[in-house]
């Protein structure tokens, strides 16, 4: 029978449950890896399932998230990940090896195998054929422990590349135009699975790139073939032997076909403050740019930094301005040194950060005042550059290069001639900031290390048959986890601590939030359509748990953190009728009776006296986990009975 790619990996992989979209089956998880924003409360709840050894073929810790340290806070929490990593059997990416993605793309990914990562854009690995996902740390942890990773089976979105992108033109114009057709949630429910001639123009960082930003469109996971270009990549990072051929049969089906000819891109940017707000810079003009930053999980490949140094080769980076390169890694940086171009990058006057995610995440480089900051990353939300009133442009390092020479939004085909530059047949490799796995008896008797900052996991109650209490806050549509729980210098290191945390919970829409939860005992959330969308961030749901939240109601909810709530017992509950969002105010008092979740339910609107009928779309087992009080006590409960 003929297959996609997508149908030929899962084939391998499903456990349990129909072939069917819509459907949920439970997949086999060959790897996981964890950064330390997410990876920390991961291994937490790892502990606490009580098993003495991961279970997945390899599993990877990386730390490239919380890298600036202005108090103990996150050095203990890289100890503790450290030694975590020792007596789990896990291998350790030390601080200053990269950034997990580019990391994991250039040393661990493999063709046909299934990843899941407690960050958003673990997607990255399918520009190898990996079928890689982002999940909530917990689920991560479950994989960690032999569980297998539920999904609805996804519709397989068929994206026929054609032609070559032109000079100037580069992969990040490619998802670009994807997300300016489908939008921030045009992709849920769906796997993005590209084919066609076009692919064979694109390089395995081009095609990571894609993959990346794809996770902006809200798809289950996106994915290109492991074909003879894949074969190289892998023989130039010495790793030929783990290449596999998977390509899609001739005549495979797909749900649906997108139709890119790569020849007629031209370079694209997202406006603020969403990356599917995308136009063409030609189209949108002159910008006076304060800031432009070059880097992130999306576009700090080799490739990416050679195009931005030969640019800049013997050139200022314009006075209005200044400039920042994360490179991706170790690698990236040593080629760079070695072939001089990153003398060019010096000279320019460009700020060289760390080998990690930084600006992106809000570690650092905060724009200024309603600043203008042009960027290479993959989300541009309010606020999440640590400036409130900043306005973030999403960009190509092509566009990115042009706007630190012109001072202005500026399309890069105004700057002449593409410049020349050849990429390695053998990449460097030094794996000296990869700490291998110990033997299973030697790690037995590593001890853990814990800093004051890391607080003991919270307990939860099982769910009840009736909930009631007030409606906390009532939020528009798109909200994301950033607006739920955000990032940043000041409360990234608090990821360990949740009872801390969880005083920031929705503080850049409502400052009082944590103390109307405190004063009422918890309550309710209302939402609009693709309620938490963006980051993976479990604390997005984990933190309203502490804080006594029991039921999310919305229009509709994003894959990651719909599972999130299922997992910590938080309610997530839909409109029958979306007019109904127009019915509940904040502080309306409500009460629900989900009995045992077998079908819709009834909210009865006290303060207002009228009845509002809700649906959701659990599972009988989502049902049972959240009845159980989430998915930590259920999963104990499970691996128990197994042993």
């Amino acid at each position: 029978m003929a297959g996609t790619i997508t149908e030929k990996i899962l084939d391998k992989h499903i456990i349990e449950g129909e072939k069917k979209a819509g459907a949920e089956v439970a997949i086999h998880i060959d790897n996981t890896l964890t950064q330390d924003a997410t990876g920390t409360m991961a291994y937490l709840q790892f502990e606490a399932i009580g098993i003495d050894r991961v279970r997945t073929e390899f599993s990877v810790s990386f730390v490239d998230h919380n890298t600036l340290q202005s108090d103990f806070k996150n050095a203990d929490d890289h100890r503790f990940l450290q030694s975590v990593a020792q007596r789990y059997g896990i291998y350790f990416s030390r601080p200053g090896n990269g950034i997990c993605h580019q990391v994991f793309l250039e040393r661990f990914a493999k063709p046909g195998n299934t990843l899941i990562g407690s960050d958003s854009h673990t997607p990255t690995a399918g520009g190898v054929g990996c079928f890689a996902m982002g999940a909530g740390g917990l689920d991560v942890a479950c994989a960690m422990a032999g569980a297998p990773f539920r999904i609805k089976y996804p519709k397989i979105v068929g994206v026929h590349l054609t032609g070559k992108l032109q000079p100037w033109v580069s992969a990040k114009d490619v998802i670009l135009e994807i997300l300016r057709r489908l939008d921030v949630k045009g992709g849920v429910g769906k796997v993005l699975e590209y084919f066609g001639e076009g692919v064979k123009t694109l390089s395995v960082t081009d095609r990571a790139t894609i993959t990346n930003m794809g996770t902006e469109t809200g798809c289950t996971t996106s994915i290109f073939p492991s074909d003879e270009i894949t074969r190289a990549f892998l023989k130039s990072q010495g790793r030929e032997d783990q290449w596999i051929e998977l390509l899609p049969d001739e005549n495979a089906e797909y749900d649906e076909i997108i139709e890119i000819d790569l020849s007629s891109l031209e370079p694209m940017v997202a406006l603020p403050h969403s990356p599917g707000n995308v136009r063409k810079v030609r189209e949108v003009g002159k910008i006076k740019v304060d800031q432009v930053a070059i880097g992130s999980c999306t576009n700090s490949s080799l490739r990416d930094l050679k195009v931005v140094a030969n640019v800049l080769k013997d050139r200022t980076v314009n006075s209005g301005l200044h400039v920042t390169v994360s490179p991706g890694s170790r690698q990236v940086v040593e080629h760079l040194v070695e072939s001089g171009e990153f003398r060019y990058l010096v000279r320019a006057g460009v700020r060289i950060l760390e080998n990690a995610c930084g600006p992106c995440i809000g570690m650092g480089a905060a724009p200024s005042s309603g600043g203008v900051s042009v960027r290479t990353f993959n989300r541009n939300f309010r606020g999440r550059s640590g400036t409130a009133d900043a306005e973030v442009y999403l960009v190509s390092p092509e566009v990115a290069v042009a706007a630190a020479i012109t001072g202005y939004l500026t399309d890069p085909r105004e700057l002449g001639e593409f410049p020349e530059f050849t990429m390695p047949e053998k990449f460097f490799i030094n794996d000296n900031m990869i700490i291998k796995p110990l033997p299973e008896e030697e790690a037995k008797k590593v001890e853990i290390v814990r800093g004051p900052n890391i607080a003991p996991l919270p307990t939860f109650e099982p769910v009840g048959d009736v909930l009631s209490g007030r409606v906390l806050i009532k939020v528009e549509d798109n909200i994301t986890t950033d607006h739920i729980m955000p990032a940043g210098a000041k409360i990234l290191p608090l990821r360990s601590n949740i009872p801390e945390i969880s005083k920031h919970v929705f503080e850049s829409i409502d400052s009082k939030f944590y103390n109307k939860a405190k004063e009422n005992n918890g309550g309710f959330i209302v939402g609009g359509e693709n309620y938490g969308q963006g980051s993976s961030r479990e604390h997005a749901a984990l933190a309203p748990k502490y804080l006594g939240v029991k039921a999310v109601i919305a229009k509709s909810f994003a894959r990651i953190h719909l599972a999130n709530l299922i997992n910590f017992g938080i309610v997530p509950l839909t409109f029958v009728n979306p007019d109904d969002y127009s019915a509940i105010d904040e502080m309306d008092e409500l009460e629900i009776n989900i009995g045992d979740l077998s079908g819709e339910c009834i909210l009865y609107n006290r303060t207002k006296g009228n009845r509002i009928k809700l649906a959701h779309s659990l599972s009988s087992l989502d049902a049972e986990i959240l009845k159980a009080g989430g998915k930590l006590p259920w999963i104990k409960k499970n691996i128990t009975e197994r042993k």
